[in-house]
């Protein structure tokens, strides 16, 4: 069992959503965007209402998702939201400009009063690539360099700075500044131990983006702890975040035989290897099952599965994404509310 790394710190639950346009399940034709975005809005309004305690949007450069920028579709939820904290999930920072990131995020977080956050990540898709210049080679370069800039943005309002990839900076004041004394930065992973040792040599909170099987991701939960241990961060002090894909309803039977029709096809169409073949029903189950990564079931069921994630991991922070394959809004919201109203309370007074 894990050792509970945070137990100052309550157990946070949220939401996330790369913004998916998806099909229509009748038509097969593509929802449109405006539509996709102003769900979004209402179900972080509903998640902040409930007492959920994180929202964030992703960010894609293709023609099947509505975001592109999640600062302004931020923005525009901090103007609607009143206490749930915004994040991106992720940023792709090595496509980026990290001195616009950070104007963007501190100009976020001014709108909220505070609640605003950034999550990088290296990018699961590489779309952002030639769109903005950058080659695939310099993959990993890129996003080293570019979260140390980001990073010394965070330290003070004028900073000197030079690498590879970006004109040097010299005394440059970047504005606006935040709210908070300094932006948190998430670290996004995937899998990848070079990103979790990262991670923990700077010390920064993580997200291990769990997909297969959870166990298979307690020893980069290991890594990550000794790591920054080994450069002089307290373990103690560290957050580590896991998100995974989740359906919630009144009964495991319900949850599944709504979310599979488009929860099949999200992964035909999403997932590399996949090739447009929609996900065969007994696969849907094995995953969906008790060790399995994919959150499908009753409140009492995903309470379970967190619980037991926490036990072997130590996590702090549980993101769900949600609304998959296009599934309903109203389906989707109903969820929301049984993840607020009855797991929520029941896994914070059980992990502490």
């Amino acid at each position: 069992m894990t050792d509970d790394s945070a137990t100052h710190t309550p157990f946070e639950l949220g939401l996330f959503t790369f913004g998916e346009l998806t099909r229509d399940r009748d038509t097969r034709r593509l929802l449109p965007a405006a539509q996709r975005l102003g769900e979004f809005v209402d179900l972080a309004i509903l998640a902040d209402r409930a007492g959920l305690d994180v929202f964030g949007v992703g960010e894609h450069h293709r023609p099947d998702f509505a975001i592109a920028s999640p600062p302004v579709v931020l923005a525009a939820i901090a103007q609607a939201t009143e206490r749930i904290r915004l994040t991106s999930t992720v940023t792709v920072l090595s496509t980026a400009d990290p001195v616009k990131v950070f104007e963007d995020f501190a100009t976020v977080d001014l709108l909220s009063g505070g609640r605003a956050e950034i999550t990088a990540g290296r990018g699961a898709y590489v779309e952002s690539f030639p769109l903005f210049g950058q080659r695939l080679e310099d993959y990993d370069d890129l996003f080293e360099e570019k979260l140390d800039l980001l990073l010394r943005l965070g330290e003070a309002p004028e900073v000197t700075w030079q690498g590879r990839f970006r004109p040097a900076l010299e005394g440059v004041g970047v504005y606006p500044r935040p709210v908070q004394d300094a932006l948190p930065v998430w670290i996004a992973v995937g899998g990848t131990p070079a990103s979790v040792i990262r991670a923990g040599r700077l010390g920064l909170p993580m997200y291990l983006a769990i997909l297969g099987q959870p166990d298979r991701f307690q020893p980069l939960a290991g890594l990550y702890r000794r790591t920054a241990a080994s450069y002089g961060h307290d373990p103690a002090a560290l957050t580590l975040g896991v998100t995974s894909h989740v359906h919630v309803a009144r009964t495991s039977q319900q949850a599944r035989d709504e979310f599979y029709p488009y929860y099949s096809r999200y992964i035909g169409d999403n997932m590399p290897g996949a090739h447009g073949v929609p996900l065969a029903r007994e696969a849907f189950e094995a995953w969906a099952g008790p060790r399995g990564a994919l959150f499908a079931g009753s409140p009492q069921e995903v309470i379970e599965k967190i619980l037991w994630e926490h036990e072997i991991l130590g996590h702090r922070r549980f993101l769900a994404q949600i609304g998959l394959g296009g599934l309903p809004y109203a389906t989707t919201a109903a969820a929301v509310e049984l993840l607020a109203t009855e797991v929520l309370p029941v896994v914070r007074r059980e992990i502490g």
